[in-house]
């Protein structure tokens, strides 16, 4: 059972953070834009959704909130970079430095001077009517928890899938792959960055605020790493699974999310300290882009050769 125990874990774990890695997903590997205000946006759902809730909101609307919020945080980001041609590193910085003091203050504000926003004893999207309609365990193992996180990711993965293939989603693909094309069909590129900045950072928001509710917990400093941990997921997932034609890249970074999860999770079950974990990540991180630059060199001399 002890097995099993730290593979539930695993699994939640990863259903947090793949919806924060889809969004990167879409920043990174799709716009080809370098996102660090995610760092910035997954905590400020996670507060913002924690504070509605501590004052009596509905636990979903707050997740809608805290979405909204988010794309309100990558539209700002886009501007920066669109409007004052604010290159897309120092628009991401500049937009997580100030999210600092704004995560600060919705903190501070909803909970009469504190960092830490705690909503033990709190009706969540994990505690509520809907979760309560899912067991809440099969022998000794808690299931209800995992299950409403895997239905949360899957309609979060459909919803982007679907949306990558409307007209608008082909035009994001393009922007990213070759605005000179979006400028041909006389289409604004700019407002397409815009608009995908806006989803991904709507989609860490999202995160931020389903890991608030599933911790019963949020502060200011939880965002720290995000970004390197949704690029990991992201690289790992497409260059695992890249040859896999059957799978959709959504899928792929989902499975990336789990697999970077499990190695964390190993590396604790094996008594490394938790004050090694972002160094790990780096780690891990690293190994993830030493792999994918591998496996396209291989692909070029394979094509090269054919």
């Amino acid at each position: 059972m002890e097995t099993l125990g730290i593979i539930k874990i695993i699994l939640e774990e990863g259903a947090k953070y793949a919806i924060l890695a889809m969004g990167v997903y879409l920043t990174y590997s799709i716009l080809d834009f370098p996102d660090l205000s995610v760092d910035g946006t997954m905590p400020l759902g996670a507060v913002l959704s924690a504070v509605l809730i501590l004052h009596g909101w509905n636990p979903w609307l707050s997740l809608v909130v805290a979405f909204a919020a988010g794309a309100a945080a990558g539209c700002i980001t886009g501007l920066l970079h669109v409007v004052l041609k604010i290159r897309p590193l120092l628009c991401g910085i500049l937009v997580f430095t100030s999210l600092l003091s704004i995560n600060l203050i919705i903190a501070k504000a909803g909970t009469n001077g504190q960092s830490i926003v705690s909503i033990f004893g709190e009706d969540t999207i994990f505690t509520g009517k809907l979760a309560q309609l899912i067991p809440q365990s099969v022998g000794t193992l808690t299931i209800r928890k995992l299950i409403m996180l895997a239905v949360i990711v899957v309609l979060m993965k459909i919803a982007i899938d679907l949306y990558l293939k409307t007209k608008n989603g082909m035009l994001l693909r393009a922007t990213g792959a070759n605005e000179q094309y979006v400028v041909m069909l006389a289409k604004d590129p700019g407002k397409m960055k815009i608009l995908g900045l806006a989803l991904g950072n709507a989609l860490a928001a999202l995160s931020g605020a389903v890991i608030a509710q599933a911790n019963e917990t949020a502060n200011t400093t939880m965002g720290t790493g995000m970004v390197v941990f949704g690029l990991s997921s992201v690289i790992i997932g497409l260059t695992l699974f890249g040859k896999v034609k059957f799978m959709q890249h959504t899928t792929m970074v989902i499975f990336g999310t789990i697999i970077y999860k499990a190695c964390l999770q190993i590396a604790v079950s094996l008594g490394l300290p938790s004050d090694y974990n972002k160094l790990l990540m780096v780690v891990l991180f690293v190994a993830a882009l030493v792999i994918s630059e591998k496996v396209k060199l291989k692909g070029g001399n394979k094509n090269a050769k054919a």
